[in-house]
């Protein structure tokens, strides 16, 4: 091989290692939630440890009865300090809608309606979530309701005809700065219902390997009819194993008695933890049963 030709093949091979080097990472695998939305475990690149569950007691505490989950005027009372705060016009239906679940009512609930949860709540279902990952698009399936999105990575603009049709998941195109993918998400139906926001709602979401099993997604959340101003939180996601580890089909029918049980039970497992005759039932496995997968 002469010098000219060897400089070549050098050149070559440092362009590919370049390439390789600036190539984003693939997300592809099946996920579950670590953390409710919120801070990152402690530990992590120096988080704070997680703060109590929205509106909850401090760990080793006893739950509130129900009926204290109505704010006052301020979103104070019934809704943690660090909780986004709610405009005027959204708090008085934030009040009575409190109300009518205490009482049982479950119809601001779309997933008890087998509808799909929207984001980015489906990013937080404990069921399992599939992410499929090509060079143009992203796709989330999430068990779920059998909730599906998809984020666009090659620079699309929705369609008039997109636009005439809003949907719960909305629409999604993203963009990589660095090893983050930054995914802007608009275009809801006005029956999505996030913590109250509806068609006005917007996200923007970055997605982030922290290590080979977890990945971390920081979420902007907002909506001018709902909140005073945007809030951000954490959610971050480990990676199952996928050869043992599949998202099934998750059938949903409305008037489901097994998941009419389910919330029965956890009531009662609510009222025992207050009389200081159980476990908090906020801490207890009840989606994968204990296991790894």
């Amino acid at each position: 091989m002469t010098s000219r030709a060897a400089v070549v093949v050098c050149a070559m091979s440092l362009a590919s290692v370049s390439m390789q080097a600036q190539s984003p990472p693939d997300f592809s695998g099946v996920y579950r939630p670590i953390n409710a939305f919120g801070p990152a475990p402690a530990g992590r690149d120096g988080a704070p440890p997680p703060a109590p569950r929205a509106g909850g007691p401090a760990p080793g505490q006893p739950l509130p009865p129900p009926t204290r989950t109505a704010p006052l005027s301020d979103g104070s009372r019934g809704r943690a300090a660090n909780a986004p705060k709610l405009t005027p016009e959204y708090l008085a239906k934030w009040q009575a809608i409190s109300k009518a679940r205490v009482a049982g009512d479950s119809s601001s609930d779309n997933t008890l309606k087998c509808l799909p949860p929207g984001m980015p709540a489906m990013m937080n279902m404990a069921y399992g979530m599939e992410v499929m990952h090509t060079k143009d698009k992203i796709t989330f399936f999430s068990e779920l309701n059998d909730a599906l999105r998809r984020v666009y990575l090659d620079g699309r603009k929705p369609t008039q005809l997109v636009l005439d049709d809003p949907t719960y998941a909305g629409f999604s195109t993203g963009h990589w700065e660095g090893d983050t993918l930054v995914v802007d998400v608009t275009n809801f139906t006005d029956e999505t219902n996030f913590h109250g926001a509806r068609e006005n709602l917007h996200v923007i979401l970055k997605f982030k390997r922290v290590d080979a099993k977890t990945l971390s997604m920081q979420f902007t959340a907002e909506d001018p009819m709902t909140w005073t101003r945007p809030w951000t939180a954490v959610q971050e996601l480990e990676k199952a194993d996928d050869k043992t580890t599949l998202v099934l089909e998750g059938g949903c029918h409305e008037g489901n008695y097994g998941l009419t049980g389910l919330l029965i039970n956890t009531r009662a497992a609510e009222k025992a933890f207050r009389e200081g005759k159980g476990p908090d039932p906020a801490t207890q496995d009840n989606a994968t049963g204990g296991g790894d997968n």
